[in-house]
């Protein structure tokens, strides 16, 4: 009978809704009450996901050459790769990348007209700081003028398309070693006009990347064949573990923020990994729109040494212990760390 699965369904929701209104004194995390879990739990979600890539113009061990031939070859095709997926991205900046050694004034110039091509082409582009430094590891001062140092050509091109300047995304995802130390850099961060740009789904490409583009330009195509497939199937891996730990915190699933790196294996594969994420039940979104869930507004009293994703932060604020995540295989970690 075609209505059976539907009946099931509504019946399933039902059961577990009265289950669970049953259970009185049951604490659901931030809020989340009975009737929330069980139509989490029961009901397929509307999935959605917001797409930032880090280390514009490219992370220089992630290319097959850090050529200003490679280097626009590579973006254009990533970004050739975004339009055709439809996909709205944010891209961050690390200025120091235009300057590379040994280069002339022509060469980064050259490179800033590669840049150029993201706001071109429709997208915006966020300050990941000037040299990509870690908050945690150098003082709050120095934190703030690699900040500062790292707006001019970014606002530059922003401002040349109309928009502003507006998101930051930490080097790292280090947030601040301590509260204090965070909540200044959050006040510094505000005052100048940002948004921090959160994740909730990392998967890791920049380990791949390394050694994708090492096998690139050994000419060794089965290895960059495999590390393509695995890193396709470790996403899928992250998204589900995304899914079910903001699932396990909230009573349900939220928008999600992808943390990606401008780099060879995505600007090659990243129609696949598109694929792969809308076969998850993905649409994608702006990172202002992503912002929108509520989500986002929750209590978050994270700091520490470690760079993690904002579900870790949730999972920390509210006491709760981390779900393991999972790294890359041992044959790719063995690779990365051969390099």
């Amino acid at each position: 009978m075609q209505g059976r699965p539907q009946f099931n369904r509504v019946l399933m929701v039902m059961v577990l809704g009265l289950a669970l209104a049953a259970m009185p004194d049951r604490k659901w995390p931030f809020g989340a009450d009975a009737a929330t879990a069980a139509a989490a739990a029961a009901a397929p979600a509307e999935r959605a996901v917001a797409v930032t890539i880090d280390d514009l113009p490219a992370p220089g061990g992630g290319l097959v050459q850090n050529t200003i031939a490679g280097l626009r070859e590579n973006t254009e095709k990533l970004l050739a790769a975004c339009r055709k997926a439809g996909v709205p991205v944010v891209g961050f900046v690390n200025e120091a990348k235009l300057a590379v050694s040994g280069e002339s004034a022509d060469d980064r110039a050259a490179r800033e007209a590669v840049l150029k091509l993201w706001t071109d082409n429709g997208f915006e582009l966020g300050n990941h700081t000037l040299t990509h430094g870690s908050l945690n590891q150098g003082t709050l001062d120095g934190f703030k003028q690699d900040v500062i140092d790292g707006e001019p050509v970014t606002r530059r091109l922003m401002e040349e398309k109309g928009g502003t300047l507006r998101y930051f995304r930490h080097p790292f995802l280090h947030v601040g070693t301590t509260l204090d130390v965070r909540r200044a850099s959050e006040a510094f961060l505000v005052e100048r006009g940002y948004t921090i740009a959160p994740v909730t789904v990392d998967g890791k490409d920049y380990i791949y990347a390394s050694v994708y583009a090492t096998a690139m330009r050994k000419g060794d195509k089965e290895l960059a064949a495999k590390l393509a497939a695995d890193y396709l199937r470790f996403s899928d891996e992250k998204f589900a573990f995304a899914e079910q730990t903001a699932t396990r915190l909230m009573g349900r699933d939220i928008n999600h923020v992808l943390l990606m790196h401008a780099n060879a294996i995505n600007a090659d594969h990243f129609g696949a990994l598109a694929a792969v994420i809308k076969k998850r039940g993905y649409r994608f979104i702006t990172l202002e729109e992503a912002l929108k869930d509520e989500a986002y507004k929750q209590p978050d009293t994270y700091a520490g040494t470690s760079g993690t994703t904002w579900l870790r932060h949730w999972e920390h604020t509210a006491g709760k212990l981390s779900a393991e995540s999972a790294d890359p295989p041992d044959w790719v970690m063995k690779l990365y760390a051969a390099r």
